[in-house]
């Protein structure tokens, strides 16, 4: 009885195309299909006894064909232009927009890249910044922009190896020559997740049509069930035939694309609940997945064990829905840790992990398939070779491993005999409930605007039953992709980014272009932004001196009261991960010394932790660094006198200022990493670097 190890990858991005238009407002469908779409079916397929579930998104795949059939997004127009036609304004653009992704593998591996971007960071702010790049250097950037994005696997392909070897100096003819290629790129990956599927090299899934958020479609009161006092909007939205409209039209697509009917999905972020299951039975889904922290609260809603009912199998709900959970320890592993790994022990590990699952499973008497479930793109972007190495390698040890068998999500519902799941508890993959999407207020309101809208859509087509039919299909469609997640996924404090201004005035357009396909007034709330900026700040600055007792543990309430404070848990980027390790740093500082202590989540994540590894780095004066490994209840006094650091329940560590600054005071800004040995788990701030003042010695006028 081998260990199954069902892998999905779930490919998404949202819904960017302006109503109405052949236009994208963001580049990234088009960008990660260049270094994503295509490479990670074909990775997937080169070993012949490796089977992997791609979870499609079909408002992804229609813009996709956007871009094929002439479709632009405003990177690509700006990329056309010819570098000696640009004006200031659009120079300036484009050095502000044209430095996107992560910059140590998208522009630092590059020389000619990281020599115009380290131009552009030397003198941004400079009012002549324009003016300071040649055209030549322009053109080279928006040959660069692009080219970066094309992944390994594609590198041999021209004009892309010619231009890698040129580097530099780029002709017109030479990017235009780049640009028309992409799109011919873009126009493969359909053709191949075909291909492979009918080969049956690949299975595939779909989400729901336009990526919504199926429970809470069917009734906004779902998410009570997590949180019973969650502040809801005003209007509550109660349409589960909207959920099943995006079901039935995923259905409609996939039938049309791969030619059979679709068995089964990833629901939008893992959404689920009874009422989205019955959807499912009604309409033929044979299964879906999950986070292994919906089975646990299903389990306990059920009055079942759950030591006797382990997350790594098959389960089945009502009459045939079957369901596996995500094991998102695993799943987090690949998506924000190996990354930093080395590919063969990034590897190994998994496989050990895997194993060791597996073994636990078998040892209650029950077949063991684990499922890793994860985003299909956005990780790869912090690996070195977009990931390359770390598939290529793991691919082939599942496949060489004689333990181990890799399955598609429909193979493991028809080969393992399904535990009985009465009862469903109604959450998503992230803490299983729905506060990403509702319950602030930007949420909520985003949620009543969407149900007014809906509601007088619904109420014109009774009024005017000879109202144009294709006009009125448009305003539906506008509604359906407002019903998106993505929205949401950007109000609230959970991400904060560049993209939340973004995405507010895309979502609202999505409901005035409704009000305007109808020849309605537009409502003048549709008009003010939702989201009002960073409404909540996870940093919050000291406003007193403090000189804790650096012991590895709070050893009075007041100790740490009035220090600095950035919270983790509050803080997040585009991707978010389910297991964190530290829930709090704080910061503070005496006459003499920095302090900061780092809390952990739980006393459970700090004893999982087997060689606890902390780094300070401060991007001050000094450019200091710090790296302690220390075992619990150790308190170790740096030789040079520098610092004193305990581990106990918390990190402390005590700085000398004179150490950190020439003259003990000035402007510091640090980040704070976390490893299991040489395993990197986290780093905190993934953004900007915690900025503190550490005022000159009595001049601390904090009260001012």
């Amino acid at each position: 009885m081998p260990i199954k190890v069902a892998l999905l990858w779930h490919m998404h991005q949202p819904n960017y195309q302006e109503p109405q238009s052949r236009r994208l407002v963001l580049p990234w469908v088009r960008l990660h299909a260049l270094k994503d779409y295509l490479d990670m079916p074909l990775l997937a397929a080169e070993q012949e006894n490796v089977r992997v579930t791609f979870n499609l998104v079909p408002a992804l795949l229609d813009q996709l064909q956007l871009y094929v059939d002439g479709g632009v997004d405003r990177h690509f127009e700006l990329s056309r232009i010819p570098a000696d036609q640009l004006s200031d304004e659009l120079r300036r653009e484009i050095l502000s927009t044209f430095f996107a992704g992560h910059a140590a593998t998208l522009i630092e591996p590059y020389p000619r890249y990281a020599e115009l971007f380290r131009k552009y960071r030397t003198n941004l702010g400079e009012p002549v910044l324009p003016a300071l790049f040649t055209s030549e250097e322009l053109r080279d950037l928006q040959v660069w922009s692009n080219l970066s994005w094309v992944d390994p696997l594609f590198r041999d392909e021209e004009p892309v190896r010619t231009l890698l070897v040129r580097g530099r100096y780029f002709s017109e003819d030479q990017k235009q020559r780049l640009l028309d290629w992409q799109i011919s790129f873009i126009d493969r990956i359909v053709p191949t997740y075909r291909r492979l599927f009918q080969e049956g090299r690949i299975d595939v899934s779909f989400t729901p049509y336009y990526h919504p958020i199926l429970p809470l479609l069917c009734d906004t009161d779902a998410a009570k069930e997590a949180i019973p006092g969650i502040n809801l909007p005003a209007r509550r939205f109660r349409h589960p035939e909207d959920a099943e409209w995006h079901i039935l039209k995923s259905k409609e697509s996939y039938q049309e694309l791969f030619g059979k009917e679709m068995v089964g999905m990833w629901p939008s972020e893992g959404s689920v609940s009874e009422d989205v299951a019955a959807l499912c039975l009604k309409h033929g889904i044979r299964w879906i997945a999950t986070d292994e922290e919906i089975l646990y609260a299903s389990l306990r809603k059920a009055g079942q064990d759950r030591s006797a009912n382990p997350p790594h199998t098959v389960y089945s709900y009502g009459s045939g829905l079957h369901l596996l959970f995500r094991d998102h320890s695993l799943s987090d592993r690949i998506g924000f840790v190996y990354s930093s790994w080395d590919a063969d022990r990034a590897v190994s590990d998994l496989v050990a992990q895997i194993k060791a699952i597996g073994h636990r499973t078998k040892g209650m008497g029950i077949d063991p398939v684990v499922p890793i479930i994860l985003d299909g793109e956005n990780a790869w972007e912090y690996y070195p070779n977009d990931g390359r190495d770390f598939l290529q390698l793991l691919y082939q040890r599942l496949a060489t491993d004689r333990e181990l068998r890799t399955v598609t999500v429909t193979e493991a519902i028809s080969t393992v005999a399904p535990r009985p799941l009465p009862r469903l508890f109604a959450g998503s993959w992230i803490n299983h409930n729905f506060r990403i999407w509702i319950g602030h207020h930007e949420d909520n309101a985003a949620w009543d605007l969407l149900g007014a809208a809906r509601d007088r859509l619904e109420s014109f087509e009774e009024e005017h039953p000879e109202f144009d039919p294709e006009r009125l299909a448009a305003a539906w469609q506008q509604i359906h992709i407002a019903e998106g997640s993505d929205w949401c996924w950007w109000y609230g404090d959970e991400h904060r980014g560049q993209g939340n201004v973004t995405f507010d005035r895309i979502f609202r357009r999505h409901l005035v272009a409704v009000y305007d396909l109808l020849g309605l007034e537009v409502p003048d709330q549709l008009w003010v932004p939702i989201y009002q900026g960073e409404t909540k700040s996870q940093t919050t600055p000291p406003d007193t001196l403090l000189s804790p007792e650096v012991d590895g543990r709070v050893t009075h309430f007041y100790e740490w009261s009035g220090a600095g404070i950035y919270d983790c848990l509050e803080a997040g980027g585009s991707m978010h991960r389910v297991e964190r390790y530290l829930s709090t740093i704080y910061f503070v500082y005496d006459h003499e010394r920095l302090y900061i202590r780092l809390d952990f989540v739980s006393k459970r994540i700090l004893d999982s932790i087997k060689e606890p590894v902390i780094q300070l780095a401060f991007h001050g004066p000094e450019g200091r660094k710090i790296v302690e490994n220390l075992s619990r209840g150790q308190t170790r006094v740096d030789p040079q006198g520098h610092y004193t650091a305990a581990l106990g329940d918390v990190f402390e560590i005590g700085i000398a200022r004179d150490w950190l600054f020439d003259e003990g005071f000035g402007k510091l800004e640090f980040g704070v990493t976390l490893s299991d040995g040489r395993q990197k788990l986290e780093s905190w701030p993934e953004g900007k670097p915690i900025a503190l003042e550490v005022y000159e010695r009595n001049r601390e006028l904090f009260w001012s």
